[in-house]
């Protein structure tokens, strides 16, 4: 079968932008669909704008802080919000281009308009029809917001990398990676913060004493987190928006932001017309290879629903173009992906949490530590941190590391490939300690604990709630 392309990608973030070029650098003619901008969720209005805000938002916390190491300002610290939009607004422009650069560089053709399948080798493009021997579909999820009374008085993550005035006040509707990151950004940069979670605890599906140990000291930052809480209905005052919740009480504010999960944006792709196989979420339905039912047709990254996380989806991609077109046969590993919460203090884990280590194996040894972090000592900062191994009792072999603390997700990285390599944890103990630092006290945990963590009702479930 003749074809414009032998490999087709439709939408062109981290996974779909990364397997189309792998396959041009094998040789095949490709190309690409994206009906927003080219860089997907991740660049545009995910992971790296919130990166940026965090960072500006940890300088609240550096100004005082600072009083303590011998810092006197000229005057009290003031923040612009509108000058930190701008800057990252040409930040992300700047990566933007990078990534259009980098696509057609390698000879991909871009089509900057929404595709639809028309039948398994025929997508259509506006005005214009192509075919494609193989297609991948990539095309990511989008934030869900409830159908409650007032919901179009409500923004989600993508509104808040762009609002026009910085909320004095605000409601964070959500306990997952998105909600507890912008109520510290909020909080840290002035804002009157409040997070409701329908839950019993914040973080469902992280380790239980991580989940623990980020609320409280959210709450001691001074964040209103209040759980088993939801919202009935939103109205607009003069003075700002009421927020109606099912305890009986109102909570007035100037914005209230849901992250309350995302949803594959699947639909209207032509998908079920072909018989494509989908969740009832819509999430496609792939095999190890990341294959549909339908044999020419690929699916990566959050549309699938595995683990929705930037670094999965290139992976993703990355495999499909290798074994599609230059003969590999790799599958994805799943089970030691690491993963970092950008809230304030940060999180990082990589492995199994204890609730989860204890019902897959016979005996479970948790060494666990908690402490002030130097750097807040001369601050005068009371912020704990917590860090914790998940070992296996009978091989030794470490199966979870976790860690609640400044810089969690950079030191958890080199955790990741210990454990990704087998790691022990006598290994660990026989590694040399570098001093002093936070790390350090992953390789110098020596007592066991013993009593096992207690179990919260939702512990089970996973960790894609927005």
């Amino acid at each position: 079968m003749t074809t414009d392309f032998d490999f087709f990608v439709i939408g062109a973030g981290s996974g779909g932008v990364r397997a189309a070029r792998k396959a041009a650098e094998y040789g095949a003619k490709v190309g690409i669909a994206e009906s927003h901008r080219v860089g997907g969720t991740c660049v545009i209005r995910g992971c790296i704008p919130k990166k940026l805000l965090v960072y500006a938002a940890h300088y609240g916390e550096d100004f005082r802080d600072s009083a303590g190491y011998g810092w006197t300002l000229p005057g009290k610290p003031q923040f612009d919000w509108p000058t930190l939009i701008a800057n990252k607004d040409k930040e992300i422009d700047r990566l933007n281009g990078l990534y259009l650069q980098t696509l057609r560089g390698n000879g991909v053709e871009i089509f900057e308009t929404r595709a639809r399948l028309k039948d398994a080798h025929t997508i259509v493009l506006g005005e214009k029809t192509v075919t494609a021997q193989t297609i991948l579909i990539a095309v990511g999820g989008w934030p869900f917001l409830p159908d409650i009374p007032g919901i179009e008085h409500a923004i989600s993550s993508n509104e808040a990398f762009q609002l026009k005035e910085f909320p004095r006040r605000i409601v964070v509707v959500g306990g997952g990676y998105i909600a507890v990151e912008f109520a510290g950004i909020f909080h840290n940069l002035g804002a009157r913060v409040c997070q409701l979670y329908r839950g019993g605890q914040i973080l469902r599906g992280f380790d239980n004493d991580v989940r623990e140990t980020l609320a409280v000291e959210m709450r001691r930052k001074g964040i209103d987190l209040r759980v088993n809480t939801d919202v009935e209905s939103i109205e607009k005052t003069e003075s700002g928006l009421v927020i109606a919740l099912d305890s009986g009480e109102a909570v007035e504010t100037d914005a209230i932001l849901f992250a309350t999960g995302r949803r594959p944006m699947t639909d209207d792709l032509g998908l079920d017309a072909l018989g494509v196989e989908r969740k009832e979420n819509g999430a496609i339905v792939v095999d190890e290879h990341s294959r549909t039912n339908v044999e020419n047709i690929y699916a990566v990254g959050d549309c699938t629903d595995h683990i929705n996380l930037t670094p999965v989806a290139i992976k993703e991609g990355a495999i499909v173009a290798e074994n599609l077109f230059n003969g590999g046969h790799l599958t994805m590993a799943y089970d030691t992906v690491a993963t970092a919460v950008f809230s304030q203090p940060s999180v990082a884990t990589v492995g199994l949490t204890e609730e989860e280590a204890r019902r897959r194996h016979k005996a479970v040894d948790i060494y666990k530590s908690t402490f002030r972090p130097m750097k807040h000592i001369l601050a005068g900062s009371e912020e704990r941190a917590l860090m914790k191994l998940v070992v296996d009792g009978e091989t030794d072999r470490v199966l979870g590391a976790h860690m609640v603390g400044p810089e969690a997700g950079e030191i958890i990285q080199g955790i990741a490939v210990a454990l990704k390599c087998g790691a022990t944890k006598a290994q660990f103990d026989s590694t040399v300690a570098i001093h002093p630092t936070a790390a350090e006290e992953f390789v110098l945990m020596a007592k066991k604990v013993e009593a096992p963590a207690p179990m919260l009702h939702d512990e089970a479930a996973g960790r894609n709630e927005g």
